[in-house]
């Protein structure tokens, strides 16, 4: 949908197949389908390429943006929804806890997604992966986390794009719903408190208008216009950046 809006808007658009995203079994291999997609446009002469990512997908889009032979023909990030840490994610996913710069809550859990997570990746769900795929505590998250085995420890890590902001060479937008059940807004949070550090220009905005990627019907005013204001200024520093 957010494709075929920008598409009608005049932008040429192409959609990066990524395929861990239709079966919730992220690997950080998926960020290839969006840096070839970069790659293709910009071989194509589209030496403006903007990037959005959407809930899961900023994931590999983050990812691909910040890759050394990618981020020089990329233009504008956004990211709609989207996450800096795997490990939090987990944690919201089955506790619904997040937390993040004194912002803390707590959402129901979705079983459902959890069983079709757990089923898609059989193989980290060892003795100790069904202790924390089967845990709803916040309080003893941590302890199981760090239970985990190495090797799964480190692709949790690499599966956590806010750790690679400072290899991005072109602007970050972050929209975020305060509401959203997939993944919490502190995420967008963590994503702008890492580009700052890092010192890259980032511009955040977390509205009651989103619930997960889709505009409530019941958003304000005020809500609207910074949704505005924030993809405006996207796209202008999407079609204004030098060509790469």
């Amino acid at each position: 949908e957010a494709a075929a809006l920008l598409a009608r808007s005049g932008w040429a658009v192409a959609v990066p197949t990524v395929d861990g995203l239709t079966v919730l079994r992220l690997r950080p291999d998926d960020a290839f389908a969006v840096s070839a997609t970069v790659k293709a446009l910009h071989d194509a002469g589209y030496h403006r390429v903007a990037v959005l990512g959407v809930s899961l997908g900023a994931g590999p889009a983050l990812l691909a943006a910040a890759e050394p032979d990618t981020a020089a023909a990329i233009s504008a990030v956004l990211a709609l929804g989207g996450y800096a840490s795997a490990v939090e994610l987990l944690r919201y996913t089955l506790t619904g806890a997040y937390a993040y710069g004194g912002v803390s809550g707590r959402h129901p859990v979705e079983e459902t997604a959890i069983a079709q997570f757990a089923r898609a990746n059989t193989e980290l769900v060892d003795e100790a992966g069904r202790r924390l795929v089967d845990n709803r505590d916040p309080s003893t998250f941590d302890a199981l986390e760090r239970a985990l085995p190495q090797a799964t420890r480190d692709l949790v890590e690499a599966l956590s794009p806010g750790r690679m902001l400072g290899a991005l060479r072109a602007p970050l937008f972050l929209i975020h719903g305060r509401q959203d059940p997939a993944v919490p807004f502190t995420e967008s949070l963590r994503l702008e408190a890492a580009a700052r550090a890092a010192g890259r220009p980032v511009r955040a905005a977390i509205v009651g208008a989103v619930g997960h990627v889709e505009a409530d019907r019941r958003a304000g005013l005020a809500d609207l216009l910074r949704l505005w204001a924030t993809f405006y200024a996207f796209r202008l520093t999407a079609e204004r950046a030098p060509a790469g």
